[in-house]
């Protein structure tokens, strides 16, 4: 068990990769607190991992409001005695259109989703992790940050923002054995792809998608899960400020 005695939140976990991580992180022993907008949905994933044998518990959080994160964080602390991983997966997508097409109000949700969840985590988990004397925090960066792809400019700029602040995060945690790391996974089968393709879902444009992708298929949540559960681990222990690309080879 990698994660034995390891208490973890998974923000957007009720569906796609933080479904796929909070299933992956409670079969290596952790306790998991399975936190989303949809309640019905960190409920039924809860429940499932609850049937397996596991331990979570299920939160309604929205991650752009403070007083919504900091009562996932002492919810979390509140039953099960601390948190020792803090998963920062909830985004949005931006669906793809020539960047003067996208309205104020949506460009304001994307940075509040996608980039200030990541502080108001910063403020709630941080001091948690203190008390323990140690902590990991993985953000679910993306591909979109490190190698852009046309008609998505303000999500682009949105993961980009969340590599940054996982590197300044990293070198400022360090010293209390804190880390850091990000994950930039390419487009995967999850809710968020029909939004990347312009709101239309085609086989032939799926097959556009894979074309960019040497390995030539598209991620899926367990390769996530993988990925994040290497990080999280004590195996990972002085691993911090990496921003690994969990991408099929597209950005060589």
């Amino acid at each position: 068990m990698r994660l034995a005695n390891k208490v973890a939140v998974v923000t957007g976990g009720g569906s796609g990769f933080g479904e796929g991580i909070a299933k992956r992180f409670a079969a290596e022993g952790a306790t998991v607190a399975v936190a989303d907008l949809n309640l019905a949905a960190a409920e039924r994933v809860a429940g499932e991992i609850t049937s397996a044998g596991g331990q979570a518990l299920a939160l309604h959080t929205d991650v752009s409001l403070a007083a919504s994160m900091q009562a996932m964080v002492a919810g979390t602390v509140a039953k099960f005695g601390g948190l020792d991983i803090m998963i920062n997966n909830a985004g949005m997508p931006q669906r793809n259109a020539p960047l003067l097409n996208t309205d104020e109000a949506t460009f304001d949700k994307i940075f509040a989703v996608n980039v200030k969840s990541i502080y108001l985590a910063a403020m709630y988990a941080v001091p948690e992790m203190r008390k323990r004397g140690r902590g990991a925090f993985i953000n679910i960066a993306s591909t979109a940050g490190v190698r852009p792809r046309p008609g998505l400019v303000w999500y682009n700029g949105s993961k980009g923002a969340v590599i940054t602040l996982t590197r300044a995060m990293a070198v400022e945690l360090a010293p209390e054995q804190i880390r850091v790391n990000a994950l930039n996974p390419v487009a995967g089968l999850t809710p968020m792809l029909k939004e990347f393709m312009g709101g239309e879902e085609t086989d032939e444009m799926k097959a556009k998608f894979v074309s960019t992708i040497p390995i030539g298929r598209f991620s899926t949540p367990r390769d996530i899960a993988n990925a994040a559960l290497y990080l999280a681990s004590d195996e990972a222990d002085f691993i911090t400020g990496v921003c690994m690309e969990v991408d099929g080879g597209r950005c060589i």
